[in-house]
């Protein structure tokens, strides 16, 4: 079902699949070429599926030898084969994945591993790297579609229609919050715009698993929103 006023809780989320299934690769290579069509509307029914878990790496078979992504990843993990958030800035860094626009920042990275870490444990391993590459790729070109005068911002009105194309509806005093909390002299910059999409995704899919019967609302523990809310 849409919720009242705002169309639904999220539409199709770039880098997510379908029933959970790891992505299998990434359009336009692993440089940040370009994707498909991102974005969309709501699917009937409620919340769109974008995933329905991240795919566990203990026990896994080891990446094919010819995966790009491995090789950037390798460089950076330790022996436990997890990187952390700065471990993570480097490898995104040495990737090229912000192309012209500037790297990444620490805290962003730091969000960016708590949008995936299930267990806490502050770093992400290699599939939750390519599952994040992958998202990364598609906020990336939907942030270029605003951005046509490659200045590396986005003015509020345009962070707005960005939100909507990736199937947010929010109410337009949250969209206010929003974008005075991501702008910088009245513009959003690109490390902010990923910052606000990793925050998005994370907030609505921890809101997504609680409301089971897909109406809305939820019930928290106080403990549980703020498990839910500092991590981000």
């Amino acid at each position: 079902m849409a919720y009242p006023g705002y169309g639904g809780y999220g539409g199709p989320m770039p880098g997510m699949q379908n029933q959970g299934i790891p992505p299998q690769g990434m359009a336009g290579g692993p440089m940040g070429g370009p994707m498909g069509q991102m974005g969309g509307h709501p699917s009937q029914g409620g919340y769109a599926q974008y995933g329905g878990g991240y795919p566990a790496t203990y026990g896994a078979p080891p990446p094919a030898a010819n995966d790009p992504m491995w090789g950037y990843f390798t460089s950076i993990a330790g022996q436990d084969g997890e990187i952390d958030a700065e471990e993570l800035q480097r490898c995104l860094t040495q990737t090229g994945i912000s192309g012209s626009y500037t790297p990444f920042s620490l805290e962003t990275c730091r969000i960016m591993i708590a949008m995936l870490d299930r267990d806490f444990t502050g770093k992400m391993g290699f599939n939750e790297f390519k599952e994040l590459f992958t998202a990364l790729n598609g906020w990336k070109q939907n942030f270029m579609m605003f951005d046509q005068d490659r200045s590396g911002t986005v003015e509020p009105h345009e962070m707005s229609q960005s939100l909507n194309s990736m199937g947010f509806r929010v109410s337009p005093q949250a969209l206010n919050v929003i974008i005075k909390r991501y702008s910088k002299g009245g513009r959003v910059y690109f490390d902010d715009y990923v910052a606000c999409c990793v925050k998005l995704r994370a907030l609505t899919d921890n809101f997504r698993r609680r409301d089971s019967m897909q109406q809305g609302a939820v019930t928290f523990q106080y403990d549980d929103f703020i498990l839910c809310t500092m991590a981000i």
